[in-house]
């Protein structure tokens, strides 16, 4: 696989709250124009993909940054079409392979192999498949992952030198000593220093059925802590739950069962939730790839220009072991 580096860590947040009057720009839909491409094991390319995936990506001329999406638990990769369009139109190429499609779900140790086996395919198999002039820039990989998918995600990371990593409600299981075998949460520490951004949900501790989808324990908080060397950021979307990331009828039967009725899920509409994860992605990318940090200071200083209520906003500059804190009320 190739070498993919490290992001040097952001200075520390710092000033007085803004009052914001508008949204910021990554709240909303990018200049770029998207392309869907969906490969299945038996393509033609050379290597094929381990695993079918889609691949959304800006149409136009240009080289971007690639974002590895891993699904949730038994859900279709096909369930965040909104979310990928957005973070495309903003300039960068998400892989997102379907690891299985099984209920219950394979054993995570499996699934994380199924992961890398897609993070080994990247270099030599993702350009090939794009659009003429559209260059994929695999030397600096984010690797971000919802649900169980956060948890290979951060399983992932250990194994391989991402440019950072991105979890979305993540959950390692219904308790510390489930999912994983060892737990990744047995570590006291996360042994990288890449940069981290956890999106947690208010709602994905609330049980609905037999158990809540995100219990605490298991959940945002647990990742968060653990990213003792990196700079991290820590977000919590108050009325909003585990599944309001998806679409909002997902296309797969499946999904839509498990994102209308497994979990709990907010009152209000979905497409808000999404326009917020996906702005925090792109913005938190964004300062840590390019060095335009002006968008993610932002949201961290006024969390109120996000599109939705965020609640105990949360920043660790690694480099001053700076806390910037913000609870929004």
């Amino acid at each position: 696989m190739a070498a993919m580096v490290d992001a040097k860590p952001a200075a520390s947040v710092q000033g007085t709250p803004l009052l914001a009057t508008a949204t910021l720009p990554v709240f909303t839909r990018g200049i770029y124009s998207t392309k869907r491409i969906t490969l299945e094991t038996s393509s033609p390319s050379s290597p094929p993909p381990p695993k079918p995936l889609i691949i959304v990506t800006p149409a136009e001329k240009g080289t971007f940054n690639v974002i590895l999406f891993l699904h949730g638990t038994s859900l279709s990769n096909k369930s965040y079409s909104k979310i990928f369009d957005h973070i495309a139109s903003h300039g960068f190429i998400v892989v997102a392979p379907q690891l299985y499609t099984s209920i219950p779900p394979p054993s995570a140790t499996n699934e994380l192999n199924s992961a890398a086996e897609v993070a080994e395919w990247l270099p030599q198999g993702l350009q090939q498949n794009l659009p003429e002039n559209t260059e994929a820039n695999v030397s600096l990989v984010a690797v971000m992952g919802h649900s169980r998918g956060g948890q290979t995600a951060f399983a992932l990371s250990l194994r391989y030198g991402f440019g950072a990593v991105i979890g979305l409600d993540p959950v390692a299981g219904t308790n510390k000593t489930t999912g994983l075998d060892p737990s990744i949460l047995s570590f006291d520490s996360f042994d990288f220093s890449i940069p981290v951004t956890v999106i947690g949900t208010g709602l994905g501790g609330v049980a609905r059925c037999i158990t809540a989808c995100a219990p605490e324990g298991a959940n945002h908080e647990e990742f968060f802590n653990r990213c003792k060397n990196s700079s991290r950021a820590h977000f919590v979307a108050t009325d909003y739950g585990h599944m309001d990331i998806l679409d909002d009828n997902p296309s797969d039967v499946k999904s839509w069962a498990l994102s209308k009725y497994f979990c709990k899920n907010g009152n209000e509409s979905r497409d808000p939730m999404r326009r917020c994860v996906s702005g925090i992605v792109v913005a938190f990318l964004k300062d840590f790839f390019d060095g335009d940090a002006e968008d993610f200071r932002q949201i961290l200083k006024d969390p109120s220009f996000a599109p939705i209520k965020l609640d105990s906003v949360e920043y660790i500059d690694a480099s001053s072991m700076l806390t910037t804190t913000h609870v929004k009320v």
